[in-house]
């Protein structure tokens, strides 16, 4: 683990312009050790799955319980049940059974592969200085971003500090933009936005969220 500096420029909203800049120290992982933040991703990914997937064995299923034919006699195969998963409408061999996958990843792991995938994606971060608006307009938001000369052509990660922000409810029906809590940040939306917005507030919630420990 390294430490390293990400720098930032603050944008003001009203005019575009940078109002100041400043500076985050991270620990990091080494340059070639970000095999941290693919654990961290297929430890978000087994979570994301339910495991309820369900198939009947042929003990389960409904019937089977007369014996088709006589054993000997008739020519045909000898045949015990119906319901024999070499028959139609038969169980299941080796089918999916609810399951409970536990993939064990240390808090301190989670938030190290956050921290170094933040400052990999230094490039990527804008930080405005109040990024808020009063009503819940689409309008207002494009407005607001237009001012800093930003666009949302891109996949873009609004990160928010508040859940009942107006922005979450102006940015619904952009498809290009994700909106995600500060204190529900995750691997997965980071790696996929290619433009992260958020503002000074946000920035410091991340601060004492991530980066102690």
């Amino acid at each position: 683990m390294v430490n390293k500096t990400l720098e930032y420029d603050i944008i003001n909203v009203l005019d575009g312009q940078i109002n100041k800049s400043d500076t985050l120290a991270l620990d990091v992982s080494n340059d070639n050790a970000n095999y941290i933040i693919h654990r961290a991703l297929e430890h978000q990914n087994v979570l994301s799955h339910q495991y309820t997937a369900s198939t009947k064995t042929r003990s389960e299923v409904r019937g089977g319980g007369r014996k088709p034919w006589k054993q000997k006699g008739t020519g045909r195969a000898r045949a015990g049940s119906n319901r024999s998963p070499l028959w139609k409408g038969g169980g299941v061999i080796f089918g999916p059974k609810p399951k409970v996958v536990n993939h064990k990843l240390n808090k301190k792991e989670f938030k190290l592969a956050l921290r170094t995938l933040l400052f990999n994606k230094r490039e990527s971060l804008v930080v405005f200085n109040n990024f808020e608006i009063e009503n819940c307009k689409t309008k207002e938001f494009l407005n607001l971003i237009s001012k800093a000369d930003k666009n949302l052509d891109s996949k873009t990660l609004i990160v928010l500090s508040n859940a009942n922000d107006p922005i979450q409810l102006a940015v619904r029906n952009i498809p290009t933009v994700e909106t995600v809590l500060a204190t529900s940040l995750n691997i997965k939306a980071l790696l996929r936005a290619q433009q992260i917005f958020l503002d000074e507030t946000t920035l410091n919630l991340i601060k004492e969220k991530y980066c102690n420990g």
